[in-house]
């Protein structure tokens, strides 16, 4: 019989090593036609990972390389030959044989009237991308109304570290995945209510500062629209000083751990406005921590001038 007392001990865990992993399989080829040209794209990608390997710009919205696709915006609809309906792009895995159109005339209306839709309801003027996919398919959202329906809604000002301004949310979705399961794991936030009235919510509709928030600034790191915004950033648009031509940008690693993140820094007249980091970092992915996103305000304390009797003191010495 085995001696008790070499038994483990429940309330201290077996050391284990690393948890195997298969080896990569091989992904086989998929031979397609985008716009008339062969292409030959990974098992398992998208048209759309496919069409930007051959330099086609296909305009996306909710979709987010980090993210799970939830085809919300159909920005990215093409035309798929046999198919009844415009296909999204960004979750329509490739198939063979598959021939695609993404710039037809059928594809670029649809687009067209996507974008006036959303323009006609929010405030896009601090969604450079969007202004820009507006002024490429020649969108005239004016023609719905003269002003968006959404921007009554006041700004949401709850909280020292950043805004929400749902007049100009777009209901893309990327903010409650990356509050969910493709990020945090927090899932503070959600989308609420149905047709004209969906809106993104917290549990209940509460105050943020009440919500389980944790305020790590994902949402506002995926948001294409502005309606999530540094409170610093907001603010300085408010005085009419944002200037984004005046800002220099510095890559760094976080200094609260030892996990290695890695942040952007956007500096204007040698004061930090806020802190990004890379979709292409292997550790962050985009996202960070309340810390990593909001706690350079320490870098910016300017040390108090000496008192006269400080100052005599120093001398003596």
């Amino acid at each position: 019989m085995s001696d008790p007392a070499l038994a483990p001990i429940p309330t201290i865990p077996l050391p284990r090593g690393p948890i195997p992993e298969a080896p990569p399989r091989a992904r086989k080829p998929i031979e397609i036609t985008i716009d008339g040209k062969a292409v030959s794209a990974p098992e398992g990608s998208t048209i759309l990972e496919a069409a930007r390997s051959i330099g086609i710009d296909t305009p996306t919205l909710c979709y987010l390389e980090s993210l799970t696709p939830v085809n919300v915006c159909r920005v990215c609809v093409v035309e798929l030959q046999g198919s009844r309906t415009l296909v999204p792009a960004c979750s329509r895995k490739v198939e063979p044989g598959m021939v695609i159109q993404t710039d037809s005339e059928r594809v670029r209306l649809s687009r067209r009237l996507v974008l006036e839709f959303l323009a006609s309801s929010v405030d896009t003027s601090t969604a450079p991308a969007m202004r820009g996919y507006l002024e490429r398919y020649g969108a005239r959202p004016e023609r719905f109304g003269e002003s968006p329906a959404t921007v009554a809604q006041p700004v949401k000002v709850d909280n020292e570290l950043y805004v929400r301004d749902y007049s100009k949310c777009i209901l893309c979705y990327k903010c409650v995945e990356a509050c969910g399961v493709d990020a945090q794991n927090t899932f503070a936030i959600s989308v609420a209510g149905r047709g004209f009235t969906a809106h993104i919510s917290t549990e209940y509709d509460v105050p943020l500062p009440e919500s389980a928030c944790v305020y790590c600034g994902n949402c506002i790191g995926v948001c294409p629209t502005g309606a999530l915004m540094f409170k610093t950033e907001y603010d300085m648009r408010q005085a009419g000083s944002w200037d984004e031509s005046r800002q220099t940008v510095t890559d760094t690693i976080c200094p609260y751990c030892g996990v290695g993140c890695d942040l952007t820094v956007h500096a204007q007249d040698g004061q930090i406005v806020r802190v990004t980091s890379p979709l292409d970092h292997s550790v962050t992915h985009g996202n960070l921590c309340i810390k990593g996103r909001f706690g350079w305000q320490f870098v910016q304390i300017q040390k108090a001038p000496e008192s006269v009797n400080e100052k005599t003191a120093a001398q003596a010495k």
